[in-house]
């Protein structure tokens, strides 16, 4: 069964992202796919350090939680990265967990990401989509970089409030039927 791992990378629980990334998941698990949500900031993740010990062969110098999500990823055949934009770009808790990917760029440890596809959702406060430009550029290259798949954007702006993005039906719809479709092509076990 293919898998698919949602990240969210707001503080808050039940606030916009975390309606959004669900619902991605909900169409994802209509399609068949296996889903996990990860709330980051339940998570104890630090920010890299640049050490490459992970490119040695080497644990994470960081004895934190990421050490434990490093297999899901690699496990995942599609991740959906959720933001709020903060300052025009993301979290500082999905900084840091984008940050630690720096595992997946060594040799040994890319081909455990490459092909992954990758769907970007991001609510914001501000009503003009330029506002998350810089962030899902960000995502976009890095992705590149990394040979992760894109497999679109979700932008759900004029949302700032908790919940404001359940008014907003046709995002939600949307979210829905991309994860519905995030998977097509790939094979189930």
């Amino acid at each position: 069964m293919p898998a698919v791992l949602g990240i969210v990378g707001s503080p808050r629980t039940q606030g916009n992202t975390h309606i959004l990334v669900s619902r991605i998941l909900e169409g994802a698990a209509s399609a068949g796919a296996d889903t996990r949500l990860l709330m980051l900031g339940d998570m104890g993740i630090r920010e890299c350090n640049g050490c490459h010990a992970c490119w040695k062969g080497l644990r994470c110098s960081k004895n934190d939680d990421m050490n434990a999500v490093y297999p899901l990823i690699a496990k995942s055949d599609a991740i959906v990265f959720g933001t709020p934009v903060y300052w025009y770009g993301p979290t500082a808790l999905m900084k840091a967990f984008l940050d630690r990917f720096v595992y997946f760029n060594c040799p040994e440890h890319r081909p455990k990401i490459r092909g992954t596809r990758a769907l970007v959702a991001v609510p914001f406060e501000e009503k003009d989509p330029k506002t998350a430009e810089l962030l899902v550029n960000m995502f976009h290259r890095s992705f590149n970089w990394l040979e992760i798949e894109p497999a679109g954007t979700i932008l759900a702006p004029g949302v700032g409030e908790k919940g404001d993005i359940l008014r907003e039906r046709a995002i939600l719809d949307s979210a829905f039927e991309a994860g519905r479709r995030l998977l097509r092509g790939t094979n189930p076990d």
